[in-house]
């Protein structure tokens, strides 16, 4: 059986055609396993101090769109008007008012902030001032490393964009997508391709230190040809980094539910090989660029320069205050999501309390593998920091996982590193499977 068929030990079986369900793993144990019953755990976190030299994030969901993109599956909302969406910014206040006045922040100052969505930059220039100025007098972030923004680039103005550079946004993440007006169309995005070059222009013009662009590969009437021209349209921006993703099609997606509807257990998108090869394929030519892979979605022009420290510090544990509907957090070592109702997040905030859902306190083992699972998705990881930081070795804990995957093609072990080959990095998500304990495996992820 070819390496292009066989499944991971422990991943989820089945062909190589895009069905329905998560592939993307982004935590662990697997959300479906986050219970109400545990939300004593994350309050009992909140009454703790922190740890000393922990990293601190926060994260703030900004929940509206234009448009609801067909394979999204966020908490996101077209429908609400500017009084309903200034409600929503006083309870997102409330709750890291909240926060703030817990032990666990005790005086912190963020390490590093991210704004995301739904779309941030759907926020008129007043209500981001708004939002911003009161986040800045609960938890000011003039020390943190890095400040990241999500932009959708039809909600884009010279204007907002300066505003947004004065907030102190340091990464600035552009929602591309593609640059075909036709792709862009049928997959649902907002925005068209006049939208994109023109935002890019202005933001290159207020000098942010990074501009990020996402693409998306395997959308719905996506072609060869349309891929290379997007790839090859990416390429002459020229940003400092480019994260690209492989489509996949969650439950919750408009996409699935048209699935659903005409009974069909096969989604309207390429397959996971193709999906590969054109990320793949996306890959080599920005390396020709003098771009760097540095993990299984990204490329950057300068590896010295270009850092994501959202996604390293919580790949490392740092803790996180999630803040708005639905959004996640990492307090002192447990997991919590709040609310997922818009409704049910403002009422919870009107009585007081703190918009919590589900939560879970992993094993030392579990938290072990969730750091040994993210960061292997980097490419390459050293077996003595896990060594160092858990007292396990991956490369006795994982010898058979790891032997497995080394005969495949997919991974190598050279001393103390441990690396994926461009074909393992390529379906990372799909071999992270093998990695899970046994109970976690096979189970709906969220």
């Amino acid at each position: 059986m070819s390496s292009e068929t066989r499944a991971a030990p422990g991943a989820p079986s089945g062909s190589e055609a895009t069905e329905a369900g998560n592939i993307f793993v982004s935590n662990y144990p697997p959300f479906s396993c986050w219970t109400g019953e545990r939300l004593a755990e994350a309050r009992a976190a909140l009454d703790r101090p922190p740890k000393p030299g922990a990293k601190l994030g926060v994260y703030a969901h900004i929940p509206f769109c234009r448009k609801r993109c067909h394979f999204c599956y966020f908490k996101v909302y077209t429908d609400k008007n500017s009084l309903e969406i200034k409600g929503y910014l006083d309870g997102l206040l409330r709750e890291l008012e909240l926060y703030a006045g817990k032990p666990f922040v005790g005086g912190r100052r963020p390490d590093f902030v991210y704004f995301g969505g739904g779309t941030p930059s759907y926020l008129g220039s007043d209500q981001l001032l708004y939002l911003t100025d009161g986040m800045k007098r609960l938890l000011p972030w003039d020390a943190a490393e890095e400040v990241a923004f999500e932009c959708e680039p039809g909600t884009l103005t010279e204007h907002k964009l300066k505003i947004i550079r004065e907030l102190g946004v340091t990464r600035l993440s552009l929602g591309v997508e593609h640059f075909d007006d036709h792709v862009l169309e049928i997959n649902g995005r907002a925005h068209r391709s006049k939208e994109i070059g023109r935002a890019y222009g202005y933001a290159r013009e207020l000098d942010f230190p990074q501009i990020n662009i996402d693409l998306i590969a395997g959308m719905v009437e996506e072609t060869e040809e349309r891929w290379q021209d997007a790839v090859e349209k990416a390429v002459a921006l020229a940003p400092d980094s480019v994260t690209i993703y492989q489509m996949e099609i969650p439950f919750n997606t408009t996409i699935y539910q048209r699935m659903k509807a005409d009974g069909k257990l096969t989604a309207p998108v390429a397959d996971w090989p193709t999906k590969r090869r054109w990320v793949a394929e996306a890959f080599a030519r920005f390396e020709a660029a003098g771009y760097t892979v540095a993990s299984a979605y990204t490329v950057v022009k300068n590896p010295k320069r270009t850092r994501f420290c959202y996604r390293d510090y919580l790949w490392t544990g740092a803790d996180l205050i999630g803040g708005g509907v639905a959004s996640f957090g990492h307090i002192g070592g447990t997991h919590l999501q709040n609310l997922a109702s818009f409704e049910a997040y403002a009422e919870a905030l009107q009585r007081g309390e703190l918009p919590l859902w589900r939560a879970l306190t992993p094993t030392p083992e579990e938290r072990f593998i969730r750091e040994w699972i993210l960061q292997l998705k980097l490419g390459r990881v050293r077996a003595t920091y896990f060594r160092d930081k858990f007292g396990v070795d991956p490369r006795e804990r994982f010898a058979a996982e790891l032997e497995d995957l080394r005969d495949r093609g997919f991974a190598k072990v050279e001393g103390d590193e441990i690396g994926l080959s461009r074909e393992g990095l390529l379906q990372v998500d799909r071999l992270l499977h093998g990695f899970f304990l046994p109970q976690h495996r096979n189970i709906r992820y969220t």
